[in-house]
C-alpha cells in the first residue's frame, strides 16, 4: 500500500506508517504547490491513497474522478502530537479505501 501525505501533515508521521504503509510526502515527490485537483490526478498514477487533514477536499473536488482513495484525518490540529494517535486506525483501515471515496478517521 502506497500513501501520499499532504503538505499539511508533518513529515515525521512517515515513520509511524512503516512498514505496513509505504508513505511519502508531497514535498518528497516534488509536488509542492500543486492545486488539489492536479495533485490528486498526479498522485493517482503512483499512490493508492492520499492522506490529508484538509476538511475541504470532499466538498471542493469531485472525488469520483480520481483513481485514488482519500483518508481524511480529523484532529484538533495538524501537529504531530494530535495526528499520531490516529495513525494506527488509518493503517488498519487504509486498505479498504476505494478509489474516489473518502475515509474519515477522527479522534
Amino acid at each position: 500500500m502506497r500513501a501520499l501525505l499532504d503538505e499539511n501533515i508533518p513529515r515525521a508521521l512517515i515513520r509511524l506508517f512503516a512498514p505496513e504503509v509505504d508513505a511519502w510526502t508531497v514535498p518528497q515527490c516534488g509536488w509542492s504547490g500543486l492545486t488539489n485537483g492536479r495533485l490528486l490526478t498526479t498522485a493517482s498514477a503512483e499512490f493508492d491513497v492520499f492522506i490529508t487533514t484538509d476538511q475541504g477536499i470532499p466538498h471542493q473536488q469531485n472525488l469520483s474522478r480520481y483513481e485514488i482513495g482519500i483518508v481524511l484525518m480529523e484532529a484538533r490540529s495538524n501537529r504531530f502530537e494530535d495526528l499520531a494517535p490516529l495513525v494506527p486506525e488509518v493503517k488498519a483501515r487504509v486498505g479498504s479505501v476505494a478509489p474516489g471515496t473518502v475515509l474519515r478517521v477522527a479522534v
